[in-house]
């Protein structure tokens, strides 16, 4: 027998696609643009599945999740919604969907999940339970999308989840969305950097120890595993730990019990783990630096966060968060031009999500104007740039600057050759943060920054309102 598809979807585009999408993999399709009719549908025993959209004219669909499960437990749900936050994926699996799926959707995608809900039973869902409206992770990029959709598949789970990304891209984020949103939410959530414990203490500190276990060990101490108890340990930077570490901690994983340093009586070990790394851990295998018995063990479930420069869309949003943020902790609300959002979204981010907030939270409190423009963005990227380089022990001159910026710029097209005019644009490129930052160095006192550079003051008028540059008025 044909199966039966409602959906429910106040945009008349969306029901037309899905309609004639669902009717070409031959299913029959009923669509409504409310709420209220779908539900009569469903008390009256019609369809086999239902897609709903969360925003629609007389109800949210979000809402019409418990009780059609209520009443039909055997009818999946699939959400869409053009809200893509992590809320909305949580809030979609706590009320019972089978999936979310945020819009724009891929039609195959789409027509692949609604094949798997008519041929699977619901998986059980725990209680509906609320959290607060926070959002821990920022960004709606597809990218993101795809992390939302794995917490909320997982955080009502045990499965061993293993976090990959760059340092700074929010790998612990991530970590607390699948513990504060999931069933062990009541429970402790303890997180421990194996880089910046001493090799030979990292032992003790996940597993305690006893008395008189080591030289110093003046009383028994409890280790983050029984600080954990019950709730989630995340294991951050775990290429860093050492081998005897790895071994003990495979045995927890195998056998589910540990014993404390010093200690003889085995533990039972209630807790999940979740770890994290920035390291390619393959590498680490195949130079005998990490086991791989516990890279299958702790890989169970792979998250990968991407880097911000591969989700440099999601930047507006970012930046909008942490100048609310800045106004929460007492500092001015700012806002920045479209020109400042515009060099933001080029930049290519080496420390990620970590240097973007830094670099908002730093102008919200150095720089007067209610509005920042490109001029102060371009000077402080700059300055983080020569930061970062005589860090690294290179090159901080202007030539080196250049040189390093021409390689980044060549390496980015994967061996093929850059496009046409690359003079013209080095020039114009090197010549807009020149004249600004000498411009900000005189406080936008044109007479004075032509002076510096050597120009005539009209030809330094003119290169301003050219490149269309900003001039700074005060910094405090």
């Amino acid at each position: 027998m044909t199966a039966t598809v409602l959906v429910a979807d106040d945009d008349h585009g969306i029901r037309t696609v899905l309609t004639q999408a669902l009717g070409r993999a031959g299913y029959d399709v009923r669509t409504t643009s409310n709420a209220a009719t779908l539900w009569r549908w469903v008390s009256d025993g019609d369809g086999d599945l239902v897609i709903t959209d969360v925003i629609m004219p007389d109800e949210n669909g979000l809402d019409l999740i418990p009780r059609i499960k209520k009443m039909r437990p055997d009818l999946n749900v699939i959400v869409m919604s053009a809200q893509n936050t992590l809320l909305t994926a949580v809030k979609a699996a706590e009320r019972g969907a089978f999936e979310y799926l945020p819009k724009p959707f891929d039609l195959a995608e789409l027509v692949a999940v609604v094949g798997r809900a008519l041929s699977l039973k619901p998986s059980e869902q725990l209680p509906v339970e609320d959290g607060a409206e926070r959002l821990p992770i920022v960004g709606r990029s597809a990218a993101m999308q795809d992390i939302y959709r794995a917490v909320a598949r997982l955080m009502n789970t045990d499965l061993t989840v293993m976090i990959t990304g760059e340092s700074g891209t929010g790998k612990e984020l991530v970590a607390r969305a699948l513990h504060d949103f999931g069933r062990r939410r009541g429970a402790p959530f303890v997180a421990v950097n194996m880089a910046a414990i001493p090799r030979e203490l990292i032992e003790s500190e996940l597993f305690g120890h006893e008395r008189g276990s080591f030289t110093g060990a003046m009383q028994r101490a409890s280790g983050r595993f029984e600080q954990a108890e019950g709730g989630t340990l995340f294991l951050d930077e775990i290429g860093d730990m050492p081998p005897e570490a790895q071994t003990r901690l495979l045995r927890v994983l195998q056998d589910g019990r540990y014993t404390t340093v010093g200690g003889r009586t085995p533990i039972k070990a209630n807790v999940r783990i979740v770890a994290a790394t920035h390291r390619d851990l393959t590498q680490l295998i195949k130079l005998g630096m990490f086991r791989e018995d516990l890279f299958y063990r702790l890989n169970v479930v792979p998250i990968r966060i991407p880097p911000l420069r591969e989700r440099a869309e999601d930047i507006p949003e970012l930046v909008g968060h942490f100048l609310a943020q800045s106004a929460e902790e007492g500092l001015q609300l700012k806002s920045l031009s479209p020109a400042s959002m515009d060099r933001l979204k080029a930049h290519r981010w080496p420390g990620n999500v970590r240097e973007l907030e830094n670099l908002v939270k730093r102008i919200v409190a150095l720089y007067n104007e209610p509005v920042i423009g490109p001029d102060v963005i371009e000077m402080e990227l700059a300055g983080a740039s020569a930061a970062r380089a005589a860090e690294e022990g290179q090159p901080t001159t202007l030539a080196g600057t250049i040189e390093r910026h021409l390689r980044d710029y060549f390496d980015s097209h994967n061996g093929q050759l850059p496009p046409r005019g690359l003079y013209d644009r080095v020039l114009r490129e090197l010549e807009r943060p020149l004249i600004s930052l000498t411009l900000a160095a005189t406080r936008g006192n044109q007479v004075k920054a032509a002076e510096i550079l050597g120009l005539n003051r009209n030809t330094l008028r003119k290169k301003i309102r050219d490149l269309e540059i900003g001039v700074v008025r005060g910094v405090k």
